[in-house]
C-alpha cells in the first residue's frame, strides 16, 4: 500500500476530456460513497479532508450527482469547495434520477431539467457548473429536447460542457447532434466490458472523453470475495448479482488470478486493475471512488503501473464476470434510448 510520502510523490498528469477543451487531472474522485449507497454517510469533516487531500495531490476532477443522498453529497463537496479552492477543480455533477412516492423516476423534461441545474448550482455554492451530465437517459422525452434546455444553460453560462452516463450509442449520436458532447460516463472495469462493442467505439469516432465509474468492480477488484463479510445491510452492494451467493463463488476467482498477477508486478490487486483501465487508451479517466485517505493514495498508486499488451492479454482473459451489473427490475440504470423526436408533444 502507498504510503502518503509516497503518493505524494507521484505526478497526477492533466488530460483533455473530450475536444471541447475542459482539462481534467487523469484520474479522478468518485463522491457517492461519502454520503449514499455504500453505508451510513460517513462524518463530513473526514470527507472534506479526504477531497482537500486529493486536490493536494493533484487530483482535481470530483464527480457527484444531486441522487447522492439525495442533494447530501453536492452540499458536501460544496463545503469543501470554500475558501478559493473552487478555482483548484473540476467539478461534475449529474440530473435525471428522482425519488417520487420512494420509486426512482427517470426525467430529461426542459422544465426539470432547468430545476435540477439551479438546485445543483445552489448546494455546490458555485456560479458554472464544469461538466453536466445526464445521469440516466429518460425513455419518454426525446435526447434532443434534454439537450436544448441543456444548450440554453450552456449559453447562459451555468454550465460549462454536457456529458451523458449509461446511453446508448444512438442516443450520444442524437445528443451529439445538437450541442458537442464532452464526456460520456460508464461503468468500465476489468469485470464490466459491456460497452467496448458499441459506446466506446462511437465516442471515439465522435470526439467523446470517456468517464469510468466503478473501475474497481465496487471493491471487488480490491478486496475479493470478502468485501462482502464487511458491507453493512444498509449497502446496496449486498442486492448486486455478482455479490449473491453462487455468483460470488465464480467472481472471486477473477480476483484470485488478478490478485496473483499484481503480486508478480508488485503492486495491490487495486493498482493492477486500476491501471488496466488508465492503459485503454489516453481519452479514458477513471474516478475511483473511497472514504478512506489510505486508500486513496493507494488508488494514485496506479498512475505508475506500466502493463504490457502481454499483461492486458492475461488480466483480460481471466476476468469475465457472472452476474448481470445490476439487480433485476431497475432497467432505467442501464442503457437506454429516447423517443424519437417527432413523438415529442411538450415544450422544447
Amino acid at each position: 500500500m502507498a504510503t502518503a510520502s509516497e503518493a505524494a510523490a507521484i505526478h497526477v498528469s492533466r488530460m483533455k476530456l473530450g475536444s471541447q477543451g475542459l482539462e481534467v487531472s487523469a484520474q479522478g474522485l468518485g463522491c457517492l460513497g461519502m454520503s449514499d449507497f455504500y453505508g451510513q454517510p460517513k462524518p463530513e469533516p473526514d470527507m472534506i479532508a479526504l477531497i482537500h487531500h486529493a486536490a493536494a495531490a493533484g487530483v482535481t476532477f470530483f464527480d457527484t450527482s444531486d441522487f447522492y443522498g439525495p442533494h447530501v453529497n453536492e452540499i458536501l463537496l460544496g463545503k469543501a469547495l470554500r475558501d478559493g479552492f473552487r478555482e483548484k477543480v473540476k467539478v461534475a455533477t449529474k440530473f435525471g434520477i428522482t425519488l417520487r412516492d420512494g420509486k426512482r423516476e427517470i426525467r430529461g423534461d426542459p422544465a426539470y431539467v432547468r430545476a435540477a441545474c439551479e438546485g445543483s448550482l445552489q448546494r455546490l455554492g458555485i456560479e458554472c457548473i464544469d461538466l453536466y451530465y445526464q445521469h440516466r437517459i429518460d425513455t419518454l422525452v426525446p435526447i434532443e429536447v434534454t439537450m436544448g434546455e441543456l444548450k440554453k444553460l450552456v449559453e447562459e453560462g451555468k454550465i460549462k460542457y454536457i456529458g451523458l452516463s449509461e446511453a446508448s450509442s444512438s442516443t450520444i449520436r442524437r445528443a451529439h447532434a445538437v450541442h458537442p458532447i464532452t464526456a460520456v460516463q460508464l461503468e468500465w472495469s476489468l469485470w464490466a466490458r459491456d460497452a467496448e462493442d458499441d459506446i466506446i467505439p462511437t465516442c471515439r469516432e465522435l470526439g467523446i472523453g470517456i468517464v469510468a465509474y466503478s473501475p474497481l468492480g465496487r471493491g471487488f477488484l480490491s478486496s475479493g470475495p470478502k468485501l462482502v463479510d464487511s458491507l453493512s445491510d444498509q449497502d446496496f452492494r449486498k442486492a448486486l448479482p455478482r455479490f449473491q451467493a453462487g455468483n460470488l463463488e465464480k467472481n472471486a476467482s477473477i480476483f484470485e488470478r488478478v490478485n496473483e498477477i499484481a503480486t508478480r508486478k508488485g503492486c495491490t490487486p487495486s493498482q493492477l486493475a486500476l491501471a488496466w483501465v488508465h492503459h485503454q487508451g489516453g481519452d479514458v479517466c477513471p474516478i475511483p471512488g473511497t472514504t478512506k485517505i489510505e486508500n486513496f493514495n493507494q488508488n494514485i498508486g496506479a498512475l505508475v503501473v506500466k502493463l504490457s499488451p502481454e499483461d492486458m492479454a492475461e488480466l483480460e482473459a481471466c476476468a469475465s464476470a457472472e452476474g448481470d451489473r445490476y439487480m433485476s427490475g431497475i432497467s432505467t440504470w442501464r442503457v437506454s434510448e429516447t423517443p424519437p423526436l417527432s413523438s415529442w408533444k411538450g415544450e422544447a
